[in-house]
């Protein structure tokens, strides 16, 4: 016995392990969250009912992988429509309790489906009272919606949990790799129509990113692909029909899936914010652009693939971004005033929690996470509804500060508050630059974001980066 414990040793002392040996684990899980009740639907705050049926299942998946250190991280991906800050909360301290992992040691990305369930509820300010958020929402149906909510919220958790047991705990010997291709449908929807003024229709001359990184990960024994998880900047807004879907990200998940038996496939969103499927609006288009994605998953594992060594290191902070100068009693009373239901509201809910706590936040804490593996590739993952900008600059300076190494930028991660404009996209305005904020009510946007926003989550990702290397 004491033979065959040495003899590995001396092999590894002469025979340096490479990132094509590296000894990874690795394992995945998936669980359909498809709301057993029909209830209010997210997305789109115009919608008059609840969902009608169900066109497309919609699942939850984990992926968990452990280096040769013993260190482990999970990918949490949701076919729904952001990550509330509640729930990632909840659920990574049922991680921790039961599975050891550390906060920053999981991941959670959402889709943006605009045709999953609703996720949230807010507490009309100053009051235990909850609501649901949309005002097209009959009074007589805030409890039955608010319930429905709640007990999906609550059942998601349990799935969740489930699915990342289940994962750790069927860890097997494994290999991964990275490799990556292209695919075109995305295209920037600002167009300017006016000075200060985009509107949403699709601007093929403005920035756009059509990357599809590729992580593969296959079991050692016999070479079965365990899964793919895959990433692209571009909103999951196909459909607005009243019937649930994972929308395109959920067709391609689904058709690699059914291309690639044994095999899960998962979707980590990336900078999409300013990112329009094109053409949208009808079921012919979510299917070609599911197919047309599975087929650049395709062709990214026909290229080379890079294969990655360990040890794998994560960092997950919480950067207090500051607002710009918070409105006036006096103004947000005019504005109340104004014919534009959406403006009203906002303002009569901003003057709402004016009296309750007799002032604003400052600022927001928004989530960014770093996950390197080796040397070489590098994950970062940013909260809120980011917009390609983001995807741009990091993977040119993390890129530059990597030696050339791959770097995959993720937005709707770990929490989605509301949208994350870079500089230029804050001073253009528009409804990325601030304008959605008015929307929101599950967490207080008194203003639109100070001008330091993109330098604040930009610096603090390079500073994780650089201190995980």
């Amino acid at each position: 016995m004491k033979i065959r414990f040495i003899a590995p040793v001396i092999l590894l002392l002469f025979s340096p392990v490479t990132a094509e040996d590296y000894p990874w684990k690795g394992a995945v899980a998936k669980v359909d969250i498809t709301p057993a009740e029909l209830g209010w639907m997210s997305g789109y705050a115009s919608r008059k009912g609840p969902a009608e049926k169900v066109l497309q299942p919609i699942h939850a998946k984990a992926l968990a992988l452990e280096d040769a250190e013993g260190g482990r991280f999970v990918f949490l991906t949701m076919d729904l429509i952001g990550v509330p800050r509640p729930f990632r909360d909840e659920v990574a301290d049922r991680a921790m309790k039961k599975y050891g992992l550390a906060a920053g040691e999981i991941l959670i990305n959402a889709s943006h489906t605009h045709s999953g369930p609703m996720m949230r509820l807010y507490r009309v300010p100053g009051t235990d009272i909850e609501r649901a958020p949309y005002a097209s929402i009959p009074d007589d149906q805030q409890e039955l919606r608010i319930r429905q909510t709640k007990e999906y919220m609550a059942t998601l958790a349990d799935k969740v949990d489930g699915i990342i047991g289940e994962a750790l705990g069927n860890l097997e010997p494994a290999s991964v790799a990275w490799s990556h291709s292209r695919c075109g449908f995305a295209m920037n929807r600002r167009t300017p129509a006016g000075p200060g003024v985009w509107k949403n229709s699709p601007n093929p001359d403005a920035p756009v990113d059509h990357e599809v990184p590729v992580l593969q990960v296959k079991a050692k024994d016999d070479g079965q692909l365990l899964a793919v998880m895959f990433g692209y900047a571009c909103h999951a807004t196909t459909l607005s029909i009243m019937e649930i879907s994972g929308d395109w990200p959920g067709y391609a998940q689904t058709f690699f899936e059914q291309d690639h038996p044994g095999t899960v496939a998962m979707f980590l969103n990336g900078c999409s914010g300013d990112q329009n499927p094109y053409p949208r609006r009808m079921l012919p288009y979510v299917e070609r652009h599911g197919r047309n994605m599975a087929t650049a998953v395709e062709a990214a594992l026909e290229t080379p693939a890079h294969p990655v060594e360990g040890p794998l290191r994560s960092a997950l902070a919480w950067v207090d971004v500051p607002y710009q100068k918070a409105p006036t009693k006096a103004a947000l009373a005019e504005k109340a005033k104004s014919k534009d239901r959406y403006d009203a509201r906002h303002a009569e809910f901003l003057l709402d929690y004016l009296e309750a706590k007799g002032g604003f936040p400052a600022s927001y804490p928004v989530p960014v996470q770093t996950v390197r593996f080796g040397n070489g590739l590098a994950i970062a993952a940013i909260g809120g509804e980011v917009v390609i900008d983001y995807a741009l600059r990091l993977k040119r300076e993390m890129g530059e500060a990597n030696g050339g190494a791959p770097v995959w930028v993720a937005g709707y991660s770990n929490d989605v508050p509301t949208y994350i404009p870079s500089k230029r996209v804050l001073e253009e305005g528009g409804y990325e630059g601030g304008g959605a904020m008015r929307y929101v009510r599950s967490s207080v946007h008194p203003a639109p974001w100070a001008p330091e926003i993109e330098e604040l989550l930009v610096g603090k990702i390079l500073e994780q980066n650089a201190e995980l290397k």
